[in-house]
């Protein structure tokens, strides 16, 4: 069954606004100044991220957490580039509204702008996204400012950021007491780099708040409270079916128990014989 966009008449709205192309940078920038809120999911195949986008989700960000819900690792870290650009690819064939951010994994972008540059090309022209997410504030503004000259959208990251896993000594929340200012200062950098929003993860809910109003771009938030322009999860932590999920998750159904009894279901009409019937066989 298809969903249809609900259009307001002014077709102006993130949610379910409007359908006859991408949503850009611009229309996130508008949202800002509208004062609009809107969501944002990570996608990594075509089926779900079809549905995402025919839901009216206005961003979809195929997520180097691809590493932990698509390709069982225990981190972000060793997912790469040659895994990443495929399914990023995937989400951009099966959608026409939404815009698709692609993750630029770890060790892709950290060493220089030019190796950020090569990177974020392969996964605009491969991929077929429409920007890319880095992690990092005052480290990484000169690849911002690289990509961006060159045409590259580019969407950062604060606060807990996986891919430094090993340096935070966990995933903790970050930004608390005296390291505040130096999370505000990051995303004033990243505003000033070019970046056009900033996903901010785990961090205080008034730094956040403050983060909000003082930037002139989106932020986007995932465990840091309500007052972000944008939120975001991950799909599988959202719908149900990861085993274990963060204090800052919410979830909205519960797909693991439903995909476990279709499961059996099918299982138990194989084994007593009431699957295939004759409506789902073929006559000689």
């Amino acid at each position: 069954m298809t969903t249809s966009i609900k259009t307001p008449s002014d077709g102006k709205t993130l949610y379910g606004g409007v359908t006859s192309r991408r949503v850009t940078v611009r229309d996130l920038a508008a949202a800002k100044e509208r004062g609009e809120r809107w969501p944002m999911l990570t996608a990594y195949d075509a089926l779900t991220s079809r549905i995402f986008d025919e839901a009216g989700i206005p961003v979809l960000l195929v997520g180097d957490s691809a590493a932990n819900v698509v390709y069982g690792y225990d981190t972000t870290v060793p997912v790469t580039m040659d895994e990443l650009v495929p399914l990023t690819a995937a989400v951009s064939r099966s959608t026409r509204r939404a815009m698709v951010v692609a993750d630029l994994p770890f060790g892709a972008y950290q060493g220089s702008p030019q190796q950020a540059l090569e990177a974020a090309t392969r996964f605009m022209k491969e991929g077929r996204a429409q920007a890319v997410k880095l992690e990092g504030g005052h480290t990484v503004a000169h690849q911002v400012e690289l990509l961006v000259s060159a045409g590259i959208p580019v969407m950062g990251h604060i606060g807990l950021t996986p891919q430094s896993v090993n340096t935070l000594g966990g995933y903790r929340v970050q930004g608390r007491g005296e390291a505040a200012a130096g999370l505000l200062k990051d995303a004033k950098e990243l505003e000033r780099a070019g970046a056009f929003s900033v996903v901010l993860e785990c961090v205080p809910a008034d730094l956040a708040a403050q983060i909000t109003e003082q930037l002139g771009i989106p932020t986007i938030g995932i465990g840091a409270g309500p007052s972000t322009d944008a939120q975001v999860l991950v799909w599988q932590d959202m719908a149900g079916l990861s085993p274990k999920v963060a204090k800052f998750v919410k979830t909205y159904a519960n797909l693991a128990d439903t995909l476990r009894e279709a499961a059996s279901g099918f299982a138990d009409e194989v084994v007593g014989g009431a699957f295939p019937e004759e409506r789902h066989s073929y006559a000689g």
